[in-house]
């Protein structure tokens, strides 16, 4: 059964890359410096953390997909990329502030101003969705003793 969100384009499942859109977004990352996926990823946070009341789906999808990404570079992450969805090359080293950037905007993308936390067709879908999204939230927690 095809997971969809009422606007958006292309969801095929409730995971971070499970859509046309955050597959483009992986994809744009293919061939970038360092810097330039440093900044690719923190576009994506801002473009949600200024938006104001509404989140727009396509926005927070990426979003929700560089999230994902972020949490995977960290120490001990239980966030574990499928090949077949991450970035050819491995991600660069990321400064903190990405990581505290990333949990803002996952928690605007939450809320029920976003239209990817509001637009699930079918609410087993949208619980499936919020559960993964709330896992790279937590992989996102600064340790303690950090």
């Amino acid at each position: 059964m095809l997971a969809a969100v009422s606007d958006q384009a292309s969801s095929w499942g409730t995971g971070p890359f499970d859509s046309d859109l955050a597959a483009d977004f992986v994809d744009e990352l293919e061939g970038l410096t360092c810097q330039q996926v440093i900044d690719v990823l923190d576009r994506a946070f801002q473009r949600v953390t200024n938006s104001g009341a509404r989140v727009d789906g396509g926005d927070g999808a990426e979003a929700v997909a560089a999230g994902a990404l972020v949490g995977s570079t960290l120490p001990d992450s239980r966030i574990v990329i499928d090949p077949d969805d991450g970035p050819g090359e491995p991600l660069p080293e990321l400064p903190a502030s990405l990581r505290a950037l990333a949990r803002l905007a996952l928690d605007r993308v939450l809320q029920d101003g976003s239209e990817m936390a509001t637009g699930w067709v079918d609410s087993a879908d949208a619980d499936q969705w919020r559960q993964e999204v709330r896992q790279i939230l937590q992989a996102l927690e600064t340790p303690t003793g950090h």
